[in-house]
């Protein structure tokens, strides 16, 4: 599902072959070793050349590597089993080897040596990663924000100019928001608020966006047209009901539909949308409005 909701890392796998274990008697460039490493940013990318570098130097089959909720894995799941713990100034990393062979006293010189060189890049590219989600997704949510919206937005509308696709756009407000701020608290809007971000993101499709934008307006980029918007309205509305961090506090949500048309802006688009759901609002709230132009 293409949208933005990650305030927390969940555990994944990622499968990486060596290109075979080629010769583990092989000198080790530490220079070239060091320049491999610390060529990429993707924690991912950064592990999978760690991966390449132990299986043509030394007779390691498999690795899984582990850092809080993390997991990344490389190579086959059987062999003699090493487990290993490196630690920097901040974290402890896991370490699970799969030998074909016990490692000789040089060979695991060795290993201790490039491991060595692997935890400061991938560190770097671990703190690189939270940096880039901190500045595009919604701390409190973890749905995109606005500045990841504006980047999606024109990615959309060009994609769907380029290919003439179909691209829309909701607009959603919570009805009475400030009331509830107001009665009961700003503890109690924040928990309201990341209770219909969960709403939110249990209706939209796999090809939907959905982003926190500002207070209590959230915006959802949909593939398709405005009768795939609707689906998506509807689904929202009557799962509200059903939520019980919404229901506790009577919590309910205008909405508001524009399909996009060629070539056109994206802050036309959002006025379109916007406007159709304030007349959602003035219908008596809890619907959606499609926009009439």
């Amino acid at each position: 599902m293409d949208f933005a909701l990650a305030t927390e890392l969940y555990p994944e796998d990622y499968w990486y072959r060596s290109d075979a274990y080629l010769n583990m008697d092989s000198e080790l460039d530490l220079i070239q070793v060091i320049q491999q490493l610390h060529g990429s940013l993707d924690p991912r990318t950064v592990f999978a050349c760690f991966g390449k570098i132990l299986g043509q130097h030394l007779p390691i089959k498999g690795l899984q590597l582990t850092l809080d909720k993390q997991k990344f894995v490389w190579g086959r799941h059987y062999g003699i089993e090493l487990q290993r713990t490196v630690a920097d100034k901040q974290d402890q990393f896991n370490m699970v080897y799969q030998l074909a062979m016990p490692l000789s006293s040089a060979q695991a010189h060795m290993l201790s040596r490039l491991e060595s060189m692997f935890i400061q890049p991938l560190s770097n590219a671990l703190k690189y990663q939270s940096m880039s989600k901190q500045a595009m997704f919604d701390s409190l949510t973890g749905l995109g924000n606005r500045h990841y919206y504006n980047q999606a937005i024109g990615t959309a509308l060009a994609r769907a100019n380029r290919y003439q696709g179909q691209v829309s756009l909701v607009v959603i407000d919570l009805d009475k928001f400030k009331q509830l701020n107001d009665i009961h608290g700003h503890k109690a809007g924040d928990y309201v608020l990341v209770g219909f971000a969960e709403l939110i993101n249990e209706a939209i499709r796999n090809t939907d966006q959905a982003f926190r934008i500002g207070g209590d307006e959230f915006v959802i980029i949909t593939q398709g047209d405005t009768q795939a918007a609707e689906i998506v309205c509807q689904r929202i509305i009557d799962m509200m009901p059903k939520h019980a961090q919404l229901t506790e506090y009577d919590i309910k949500c205008s909405l508001g539909i524009a399909e996009a048309i060629p070539e056109q802006l994206a802050d036309n688009l959002y006025d379109r949308a916007d406007k159709a759901m304030y007349t959602a609002k003035a219908a008596g709230r809890n619907c959606y409005r499609i926009s009439e132009g």
